[in-house]
């Protein structure tokens, strides 16, 4: 791993439990803040460290929404750092085991998944000493509070990092809001925080959000998502009277019977994503409903001779999309459903000028001027009303955007290991 010094808040984060911190006898630890703002490394290579020093032969927990993020996002980087640092680690990936030991000092460290509810059983039974949660705001209270239930360890500690979201959120409420009264050291961490992140990424990053968003991601708010969901949508920026040539084709789908079905031809041309052409249906409004294969035959018209990468289907139409398949003629692919997520990567795609709209495109151009975000700053959900084509620009845009991550760099903090 290429290093670099940390900045005073991540030293702050690394040592908050040493012997010389005046935070030394809180119980936990609370990062939050920008986006790529050096958080995350910093306290996993803490927490660890801390464990290995302070224990031996006991049970620790690192989760995260899921293990397959926790890993991407925690734990490669966080391994390689331990191996520099003379750490011996083994992971056993079919018991979601990372055993760690450095000296006469080993500790077992298990990863868990808190994704719904249900993930609170997964973690039930075990003693810990310890436990960290990576993007602690996505998990539902239920398995949060469960994993902190299992510390019972005599000097056991909680270490929390997420990302902002809105200020009603229970992990606002309940930890950050009221850090003093948990006894816990909070930290509020800013892009300028990693030194890793050179200026022309940060500006980057602040290219991509606009809005609430921008003030969660980039500004580390908790702010209320209010009022248009997609202000930087602009007819004189994004709407063309005429497509370019395109190399690549996608079709989305968000499925209705009596509410509006909408589905949109995608066309891709130097990196930007074009809608060429719509097909939108209200069963409701005509009064005659049509039938799943009356609206795969529209989506084959949809399609013309052009050759389809994929079609990307509402993943609750489930007897649309088996009819789909059966025709054969397309991939058919159940479409992601994280409204939060996607609503970002459409925002992200639109302030970068990566996604644009055929004028013909009426009923998706008309919902950009009626979609909205409740005016209730409990919940981050959109008005449930002119969002069909909205629906199925977000399905199109998870599927075909992705987001590269700038790695995070950092100085090895030399430290003798004391039993």
């Amino acid at each position: 791993m290429r290093f670099k010094a940390f900045s005073k808040k991540q030293l702050a984060a690394l040592v908050w439990w040493c012997e010389n911190s005046p935070q030394k006898n809180l119980d936990a630890i609370i990062c939050d803040g920008a986006v790529r703002s050096g958080k995350t490394l910093c306290l996993s290579l803490s927490f660890v460290t801390w464990a290995t020093a302070k224990f031996h032969d006991q049970n620790f927990a690192l989760c995260g929404k899921t293990v397959k993020s926790l890993r991407r996002n925690v734990i490669t980087p966080l391994l390689q750092c331990l191996n520099d640092l003379g750490f011996i680690t083994d992971y056993k990936i079919s018991q979601e085991l990372i055993t760690v030991s450095y000296g006469k000092y080993k500790n077992r460290f298990y990863l868990f998944g808190g994704k719904d509810n249900g993930s609170a059983a997964l973690i039930q039974g075990v003693t810990l000493a310890g436990v960290l949660l990576d993007e602690v705001a996505l998990m539902p209270r239920s398995f949060v509070e469960q994993a902190l239930a299992r510390c019972s360890v005599d000097g056991s500690k909680f270490w929390f990092s997420c990302n902002p979201e809105y200020p009603m959120h229970w992990f606002y409420t309940e930890w950050i809001l009221k850090a003093k009264e948990k006894n816990a050291y909070y930290l509020h961490f800013i892009m300028d925080d990693n030194p890793a992140i050179s200026p022309k990424i940060i500006n980057r990053y602040k290219s991509q959000y606009s809005g609430a968003f921008y003030e969660r991601y980039v500004l580390g708010k908790w702010v209320a998502a209010a009022g248009a969901v997609y202000p930087m949508f602009s007819q004189e920026k994004h709407v063309v009277k005429r497509a370019p040539v395109c190399g690549r084709h996608v079709i989305s789908c968000d499925y209705g019977t009596r509410n509006p079905a909408s589905f949109g031809l995608w066309g891709e041309n130097n990196g930007v994503w074009y809608r060429i052409r719509e097909y939108y249906y209200s069963g409701q409004e005509s009064g005659q409903l049509k039938t799943d294969e009356e609206y795969a035959t529209e989506v084959e018209k949809l399609a013309g001779k052009r050759p389809i990468e994929a079609v990307v289907v509402d993943p609750s139409a489930a007897s649309f999309i088996e009819c789909l398949k059966r025709r054969g003629k397309f991939t058919i692919l159940p479409a992601k459903n994280d409204v939060v997520s996607g609503i970002r990567t459409v925002s992200a795609a639109l302030k970068g000028g990566k996604l644009k709209f055929h004028e013909s495109c009426v009923d998706l151009l008309r919902e950009f001027s009626l979609y909205r975000f409740h005016e209730n700053i409990a919940n981050d959900a959109p008005v449930k009303e002119n969002d069909h084509a909205m629906d199925d620009m977000r399905y199109f845009a998870a599927y075909a955007f992705t987001r590269a991550e700038t790695g995070f760099a950092a100085q090895t903090l030399s430290r003798k290991m004391e039993g």
